[in-house]
């Protein structure tokens, strides 16, 4: 069958089944469970409709259990056992391993890296552009530019860098760009990503180049909403556009940049992509999400493995919880 019928089908059953399970489960509470007639029929309705959000819900709960709360439990099990015995129970040996080997460590020295540079660097960026693209008469297109990597998939952007990352021995003509330009003023092209510690940022470049558009794009809303009373007034008061900026502009749309930033932080925490497309976490580049992968799914090692899933969900946990409470007094 041809994918793109497959594809058709498959739409076709999902929604009508949705809508035969929301109609035949109404009907089923209204007509059959608690019918809405006789001497009960008051109590039946409170009862159908005590019931019917739940009945409604059923659903996404079930694809929540199914996909994020069982994984989760399961990664926990995995992590407490050893598959290779059959599955014994070993407690915490496989933290104590994975906290034994150096790989791990490096990785969570690069994520505290990626925390620190690319947070700051993307909302810095974002607000920036935000800024100055509202005072340009081509702002829209410019914002259209800046943000058009967003539609790009983190290994294809990675593809990009890396082409321009790219280098070729001296007698050979360079291809990549970042090399042609060093050449061409005289100097040595560089295998930049095999350079330790540096080429960390030359890997984070490629997701700073992504995050800033999206950073702009809220930052430039939240920008829009500032009363424009409070700007004319600190003009009357002899303010200067960067007293303005970051006297008036800024402090009012704080709570946005904080959920701009821990949103990227988030992102950063799952790091896999990027790295894994460009560097794979060699030259000192391997960060926990890649490290997880080469356990798992390389060298077969499901407790070390899921203990480093483990980590991550820890660490991920705190800052998801605070920025979903931002969001929703964003919302008030």
């Amino acid at each position: 069958m041809h994918p793109a019928f497959q594809g058709l089908i498959t739409i076709a059953l999902g929604v009508g089944g949705c809508v035969a399970y929301f109609y035949f489960a109404n009907q089923a509470l209204d007509r059959v469970l608690f019918p809405a007639r006789g001497p009960n029929a008051g109590r039946n309705i409170n009862r159908a409709n005590m019931i019917r959000p739940w009945v409604f819900l059923f659903p996404a709960l079930f694809v929540l259990c199914l996909y994020l709360a069982y994984p989760v439990v399961e990664t926990l099990r995995l992590s407490l056992t050893d598959r290779d015995a059959g599955d014994a129970f070993v407690g915490l040996a496989n933290y104590q391993q994975m906290a034994s080997e150096p790989k791990f460590w490096e990785a969570i020295r690069n994520n505290i890296l990626w925390l620190i540079v690319v947070p700051a660097a993307s909302t810095a960026l974002g607000l920036l552009a935000a800024q100055l693209t509202d005072r340009i008469a081509w702002g829209n297109i410019a914002k259209s530019l800046i943000f058009m990597p967003m539609a790009i998939s983190f290994v294809g952007a990675a593809v990009i860098w890396r082409l321009i990352y790219d280098v070729r021995p001296d007698e050979a003509d360079q291809i990549g760009l970042l090399n042609a330009i060093v050449t061409a003023l005289g100097g040595d092209a560089q295998a930049w990503l095999t350079i330790p510690f540096w080429n960390n940022f030359f890997l984070m470049i490629v997701l700073i180049w992504i995050q800033t558009g999206f950073a702009m794009v809220i930052l430039s809303a939240a920008l829009r909403g500032i009363p424009e009373e409070t700007i004319e007034a600190a003009i009357v008061d002899g303010a200067g556009p960067l007293r303005i900026f970051f006297s008036i502009k800024v402090p009012q749309i704080y709570p946005t940049i904080i959920v701009v930033w821990t949103t990227i932080t988030l992102l950063v925490l799952k790091i896999f992509d990027i790295v894994f497309a460009m560097t794979n976490g060699q030259w000192e580049t391997q960060v926990l999400a890649n490290y997880m992968y080469d356990k798992l799914f390389r060298a077969n090692d499901w407790g070390v493995g899921s203990a480093a899933a483990m980590v991550i969900m820890v660490l991920v946990t705190p800052i998801l919880i605070w920025n979903v409470r931002q969001v929703r007094r964003e919302m008030r």
